[in-house]
């Protein structure tokens, strides 16, 4: 097999990135090492994720490079390949409005993640400590931890800077300039610029574009880390308090008055230096308490300062909550109970941070009624009813009286009486999963 393919490493053990690298090789020579290679292949199975405009998915690459890496590689060498146009998916957003994500090729994600791989190398370190977004070891939960400990340190003045369409503003001159500060290779400068210009596929037609880094791409995180490294290197330079997630920067200072002068001396920077625009609308200054980061929020107790849900991350829970047990979805309980618990540890995975055990506790009663109207509303006829509450230890005659009521789903599933017949207990025998006891559980780890 030519050592060159991108499908197994040659010894048959796992090869870490930039291991076995010559000394002296240069950066072109690193992204298509064979170890890098395999590195990429396997992060992109594993990513998994939608074909592109031809068609390929990512079953099907590890085959794909078998039979045609020779000559792909040979058309990079020579500076001939170019990118296909990335595949425009376009979804909803929380806030109404609708997320444009391109989906390259596989064999592009391939190439762009091999790149990613080796320049995350040369570009990280020189992050500032604060930027949290798209880094080995770095998280979400990791900027709300530090935005607490900086509220409680008494800078209780946020400065929320948002960014208008950031991933679609983005200009490929400054951001090309920024990258050959550290990336003198012309030829991997070059490719980069061919994935920023390979254009977006929209119902068919190939569209043309002149700024922007598509989400989606594996090279589009750490670009955009780049793009804003200016920011970032500006703002500790001045010794302030912020965290940036992304494109999400929050700046903590220790009065209104400090916070004005931020604001306007940080859209001067992202406009005029970086060509972005800052979203005026959006961008605000507002106390500790009503300030917002990532979905979690903060408030002051007599220990300290806490994290809390949003509240519009509240409404979207229970909006979801809602159409999990709808009425109206015609599914087995079973069938319910499993996509309600996949939701639940998946919502409680990311918000385990908030310091709020009493408000979960409040979701599971409200969400608790909900299932138990959609049990009420199962039993159908009266006798049924009647039936079912006698089974579920009911007295017959007050199984009578609520069994032939003709109260709504909504005001039975609140009565004391289904309460009893349809306990706690009861539904986690079904192995219903509570938001309190999964995130009394992860305390525990």
């Amino acid at each position: 097999m030519n050592p060159e393919v991108p499908v197994s490493a040659r010894s048959g053990v796992s090869v870490g990135v930039g291991e076995g690298l010559r000394d002296g090789q240069d950066l072109w020579e690193q992204v298509f090492a064979p170890a890098n290679l395999v590195v990429a292949l396997e992060r992109v199975e594993r990513n998994r994720g939608a074909a592109g405009v031809d068609g390929v998915s990512t079953q099907e690459l590890r085959d794909w490079c078998r039979q045609h890496w020779a000559d792909t590689r040979a058309a990079l060498d020579a500076g001939t390949y170019c990118p296909l146009p990335v595949r425009q998916v376009v979804i909803p957003k929380p806030d109404g409005g609708q997320r444009k994500l391109g989906v390259p090729t596989v064999l592009d994600r391939l190439i762009q993640q091999a790149i990613a791989q080796v320049l995350t190398r040369v570009f990280d370190p020189g992050f500032v400590p604060v930027s949290y977004g798209f880094r080995s070891g770095k998280s979400a939960h990791d900027a709300v931890k530090v935005a607490r400990l900086v509220i409680e340190q008494g800078y209780r003045w946020v400065v929320e800077v948002d960014l208008d369409a950031f991933f679609d503003r983005v200009n490929h001159d400054v951001l090309m300039a920024r990258v050959a500060r550290k990336v003198k290779d012309k030829r991997l400068l070059k490719l980069i610029r061919r994935y920023l210009e390979a254009g977006i596929m929209a119902d068919g037609v190939r569209q043309p574009v002149n700024e922007g880094t598509p989400q989606g791409s594996p090279l589009s995180p750490l670009l955009s880390n780049i793009m804003l490294d200016d920011f970032d290197q500006e703002l500790w330079a001045r010794r302030h308090r912020f965290v940036r997630y992304a494109d999400d920067i929050r700046v903590f200072v220790k009065s209104q008055r400090a916070a004005e002068r931020v604001l306007a001396q940080s859209t001067a920077l992202l406009e005029q230096r970086l060509k972005l625009k800052v979203n005026r609308t959006k961008s605000s200054i507002v106390p500790a308490t009503t300030a917002v980061l990532l979905g979690f929020g903060f408030y002051f107790t007599a220990s300290g300062v806490k994290i809390r849900v949003a509240p519009k991350a509240w409404q979207r829970a229970k909006a979801r909550i809602r159409v999990l047990t709808s009425r109206k979805w015609s599914v087995s309980m079973q069938v319910r109970i499993t996509r309600l618990n996949q939701y639940i540890r998946g919502w409680m995975g990311y918000f385990r941070l908030a310091d709020t055990p009493r408000k979960f506790r409040d979701l599971d009663e409200w969400f608790r009624r909900r299932m138990r109207q959609i049990r009420w509303k199962e039993w159908k006829r009266s006798r049924t009813r009647v039936a079912n509450l006698r089974a579920r230890g009911i007295q017959a005659n007050v199984a009578w009286q609520w069994g032939m009521s003709s109260r709504g789903y909504w005001r039975i599933a609140g009565s004391p009486i289904l309460t009893r017949a349809l306990p706690n207990l009861y539904w986690e025998e079904l192995g219903l999963l509570y938001f309190h006891r999964a995130w009394t559980r992860f305390q525990a780890t």
